[in-house]
């Protein structure tokens, strides 16, 4: 991808894109990029979201979502890297960290059912089927995913996660969110579902199908998810993206209108 790209003009608020005195504040939210290697090569599971949603409605995005409060939860038997690492990579402190890597788990599993969680520091499950009920109390807030995975004696799997980046909402926008992308690999033995009612269709999809689509119109995609298709397509197969060593940095796209185009400028 280039260092900026258009986008039709329609995708932000009709008046002109100027930079507000008071942008909106930065929600912090994640994002999994769900990986797996098929018959084509690397693949991603992508989601299109509703249309007519708050944020990137009809938009083609990996699962992902809002940080919750109880995310934090230090309770949350957990193996792998440290939340203090995690911190050092994202710049925030310990506590932060922990609730975002929890929350990339929480998301990815009720979006998607695929749950990076196992009964001890070694295994994962392989099949989530057992937990539809709470999947669905995670998605309604009932329970939180420190009080699922201590009634199912389950261990969080951090070293199954990687850090890839961190993307912010341009100033412009209405409704922003301080993104931190996360990669992982699809276990053995689960299945991406896309089960939930903020998707209208899931699909797993090579990087360069998925560009293509957007390409030729049959799919959104933001800046964001376009510029880390291109990047993970590049290394071609999931030993490689996991084994990627990330610098990760804040980007804040700045949007610059051109008639009835956006023009996205990557900072």
């Amino acid at each position: 991808m280039p260092d900026d790209m258009t986008l039709p003009g329609n995708l932000v608020p009709a008046s002109p894109v100027s930079q507000p005195d008071q942008p909106a504040a930065a929600r912090d939210a994640v994002t999994v990029v769900l990986l797996r290697d098929g018959a084509e090569g690397l693949e991603a599971f992508l989601l299109r979201r509703v249309k007519g949603m708050a944020f990137a409605g009809g938009m083609t995005v990996f699962p992902g979502g809002g940080v919750d409060q109880r995310d934090a939860d230090t309770s949350v038997a957990w193996t792998g890297p440290p939340p203090q690492w995690w911190g050092e990579i994202f710049g925030v402190d310990a506590a932060t960290a922990r609730a975002f890597v929890c929350a990339a788990v929480r998301e990815m599993f009720e979006e998607s059912g695929v749950l990076l969680a196992g009964p001890d520091a070694t295994s994962v499950v392989a099949d989530t089927s057992a937990f539809a009920e709470a999947r669905q109390q995670l998605v309604d807030r009932e329970i939180s995913l420190a009080q699922f995975l201590a009634a199912e004696n389950l261990v969080l799997r951090a070293d199954l996660l990687r850090p890839w980046a961190n993307w912010v909402t341009p100033y412009e926008e209405p409704r922003r969110y301080d993104t931190r992308f996360f990669v992982a690999a699809l276990p053995s033995g689960q299945k991406a579902d896309g089960e939930t009612t903020e998707a209208s269709d899931a699909a797993w999809q090579t990087p360069a199908e998925a560009v293509e689509d957007a390409q030729e119109g049959r799919r959104m995609l933001m800046p964001p998810t376009w510029r880390t298709l291109d990047e993970v397509g590049a290394l071609g197969s999931v030993e490689k993206v996991m084994a990627e060593e990330r610098s990760v940095e804040k980007i804040i796209p700045k949007l610059i209108r051109d008639g009835d185009v956006i023009r996205v400028v990557f900072q």
